[in-house]
């Protein structure tokens, strides 16, 4: 889940967690990965649940920014090829779900 406001980026786990629960509105321990951004869209952090403590990722772009939402306050789901293509710096609007694919008929 993406957070598309920007956050205070002094906020560890626990502050975030905190954001989690409260902005929301949800369980930072259901094992759910949250997204949050800087206010330069250079820098991202993630929070997840591992079974065993709260993990946090950062990130930061060296050139460019991260492709972000603009929907102001709200919250966007991303898939997990979503949000590798959001983690890598690309368009992740570009990464749609696979398609079915047809399965030729052989021509005996």
């Amino acid at each position: 889940m993406v957070a598309t406001k920007a956050v205070d980026f002094r906020k560890g786990a626990e502050g975030l967690a905190a954001l989690v629960r409260e902005a929301m509105s949800s369980d930072p321990f259901s094992g759910t990965v949250y997204v949050f951004r800087a206010k330069r869209a250079d820098r991202i952090k993630l929070i997840f649940w591992d079974g065993t403590g709260m993990c946090l990722y950062a990130k930061r772009l060296e050139d460019g920014k991260f492709q972000w939402p603009s929907l102001g306050d709200s919250v966007v789901r991303l898939t997990s090829a979503q949000l590798s293509a959001l983690l890598e710096g690309l368009d992740w609007r570009r990464v749609h779900e696979a398609r079915e694919g047809r399965i030729p008929k052989n021509p005996s």
